[in-house]
């Protein structure tokens, strides 16, 4: 074993240690919907993006079940190799409806997804315009095509604009990426708006709609829908791990683009399919999303009541984040509330920008009203005290 390596090792962790950077994996059981056993103690957890608790429903359980029973527990290798289980074009397919889109693949995460589909579009000679607060993957995404990335400000139309009319004319090709549900900060993109500048400029829209899919737009349609009517974005992508309940990226677009990256999205072709029982309960899921619209609005319900009593702008999603700025202050808030028999999980660099670290809260259907009114209340009366409660994106 190299000792200069765990040196290299040593020092690192000494210095992330020292400005409180280091993090952390901690055994956690969800012992319920909402309820999690850790170290000991139960805690009610508002830091889980399992926003319509469908990880815990009965139905995704027995659907995951009879998936192993009938077709196995691994899917054996990659989809181009062993071919598909029956399970995935019928998960693809509904994605595809749900979304409005020609088609949909599924692929193995959202992080594999966007580093697979943007370097399988764009090359060296090609442009990425993303939104700075991008989720990561986008980002390295964006790193990987070798083509030249700009990054705009958060939700900023009007820099977006001067970054297309200053670069679009040097480059064959233009990608904006952004998030349509900002993980961090929970605002939305301006889809429509953006969409119509991509087709002014002839540039080509992606929407990560991690956050969005199954608790944003009609029907949980995500952030292509935020606006009351369908956005024109030529790729939209996702995760089956949040509101979904399970595990899995997906990308919606037209035929051809998906065609294309079944030949070109190395993230697909070298990587082995979801196993049955995660389509299986991908599907189930979706079942519930489209059959019962009023659940998936209750997360954004539950976020603007929480929002409402601490005097906050109302929520745009089930992310609330407040703004502490402090590192050690943050974690401090967090050790805090978890004394007080709640999880919500500080944020601290480089998931956010310096001097930024935060609260970030998560709100599910099954949250109740009783226990989202303590939590403002203790927020306000021991974290806040003093001042203004603001979001980060306020």
């Amino acid at each position: 074993m190299s000792r200069s390596l765990d040196a290299f090792a040593t020092e690192k962790l000494d210095g992330l240690e020292a400005r409180g950077l280091r993090r952390h994996l901690t055994v956690t059981e969800r012992t319920g919907p909402i309820e999690i056993l850790r170290g000991g103690r139960r805690l009610i957890s508002f830091s889980c993006n399992d926003y319509l608790n469908l990880s815990q429903h009965p139905a995704l359980k027995q659907a995951a079940k009879d998936a192993v029973d009938r077709l196995g527990v691994g899917s054996g290798a990659s989809r181009l190799v062993t071919g598909d289980h029956p399970l995935l074009p019928e998960l693809e397919a509904r994605l595809a409806r749900l979304k409005g889109t020609e088609d949909c693949c599924v692929m193995g995460s959202g992080f594999l997804t966007n580093t697979g589909v943007i370097p399988a579009l764009i090359a060296e000679d090609d442009l990425v315009l993303a939104d700075e607060l991008s989720h990561a993957c986008i980002i390295a995404g964006g790193r990987l095509s070798k083509g030249t990335q700009r990054l705009f400000r958060h939700n900023d139309l009007g820099h977006l604009r001067d970054l297309l009319a200053e670069n679009r004319a040097d480059h064959p090709r233009c990608l904006i990426a952004t998030d349509g549900v900002f993980s961090m900060d929970g605002d939305l993109a301006p889809v429509h708006d953006m969409a119509a500048l991509a087709a002014e400029f002839d540039a080509w829209l992606l929407t990560d709609d991690a956050h969005g899919i199954g608790v944003v737009g009609a029907g949980g349609r995500g952030s292509t829908f935020a606006g009351g009517t369908k956005a024109e974005v030529d790729l939209q992508m996702g995760t089956l791990s949040k509101a979904v309940g399970g595990y899995g990226g997906y990308l919606c677009a037209s035929k051809a683009v998906i065609d294309l990256m079944k030949t070109r999205c190395r993230t697909l072709i070298y990587s082995t399919g979801l196993p049955p029982a995660t389509v299986a309960a991908a599907i189930a899921a979706l079942d519930i999303i489209e059959g019962d619209p009023e659940y998936a609005a209750r997360p954004l319900k539950k976020a603007r009541r929480f929002t409402t009593r601490l005097g906050l702008p109302p929520a745009e999603s089930p992310i609330v984040p407040i703004l502490l700025g402090d590192t050690a202050r943050t974690m401090a808030a967090q050790s805090r509330l978890e004394s007080a028999g709640y999880l919500v999980v500080g944020i601290r660099p480089p998931t956010v920008p310096e001097g930024t670290a935060r609260l970030r809260l998560t709100f599910t259907a099954r949250h109740e009203d009783a226990d989202i009114d303590r939590l403002a209340d203790l927020i306000a009366g021991t974290i806040l005290t003093g001042e203004k409660p603001f979001r980060a994106s306020s």
